[in-house]
């Protein structure tokens, strides 16, 4: 069962947002890292039922048990941003982005973090902060393509493609084989009208992660557009008349 909460954002509309609950991360499996452990499975399974203000208990339990624990302060500062996003609750966002932040004061390259935080700043209408909080994050991990990525992200979202495309191209620089830039830059390729290119970068980023179902439905569908099938027909049968003794 996972014990975090990724948030996952396709497109950004005002007070809107897609919520994903898949990832895992591991925390400590000693002392109070395991009660955390546990109760911020139990967050997770709560609020994926719908039951939110029992997982805001639940959050605050794990970081009671684990004040260090970086996924804790995440886990409840997505729920008051789901919280605030349903009810229209100032209060509730305002939680979620000082929750946020208690969350990256413990570590400072939390992916789902960022990403969450960027989103909230977007929806209220911050988006020159959010970029400067993704460009920050950058800028203290030069050699991560994570923050590059996830700058272009939200890039493409605002609809800044050629911006984002470069942030993506910078990822590539600093990792070669990263799966989701790959993707993205596939993304971006047939989106652009280059179909052959997107399929050939497609498959860069699935045979670097085969764990990619979208990847493979994509990586399917430009091969079936670019070398459709051959319809090869049946022999045609001729009809005669039978055939007449001559003698």
């Amino acid at each position: 069962m996972p014990d975090h909460i990724p948030i996952a954002v396709p497109a950004l509309h005002p007070r809107s947002v897609a919520w994903c609950l898949v990832a895992l991360v591991c925390v400590g499996q000693c002392g109070c890292g395991v009660a955390a452990h546990g109760q911020n499975a139990q967050g997770v399974t709560l609020y994926q039922q719908g039951r939110y203000q029992e997982s805001v208990q639940s959050f605050e339990r794990a970081i009671a048990n684990d004040p260090q624990n970086a996924d804790g302060y995440y886990n409840l500062a997505a729920t008051y941003h789901k919280l605030g996003i349903t009810s229209h609750s100032e209060q509730e966002l305002k939680q979620a982005e000082d929750l946020y932040n208690q969350c990256l004061d413990r570590d400072g390259n939390h992916r789902d973090c960022y990403r969450g935080l960027a989103v909230l700043l977007a929806e209220e209408g911050r988006s020159d902060e959010a970029f400067r909080l993704l460009d920050g994050w950058s800028r203290k991990y030069p050699s991560s393509a994570t923050p590059k990525v996830e700058l272009a992200r939200l890039s493409e979202e605002f609809g800044r493609y050629d911006v984002a495309k470069d942030h993506l191209i910078d990822a590539l620089q600093s990792d070669p084989h990263d799966a989701r830039a790959l993707a993205a830059l596939a993304r971006l390729r047939e989106q652009s009208g280059n179909p052959s290119q997107a399929l050939a970068v497609y498959q860069r980023s699935l045979w670097n992660n085969r764990f990619q179902p979208d990847v493979a439905a994509r990586i399917s569908s430009l091969q079936n557009t670019l070398n459709p099938p051959s319809l090869v027909s049946s022999p045609r049968m001729v009809n005669t008349n039978p055939v007449t003794p001559r003698y």
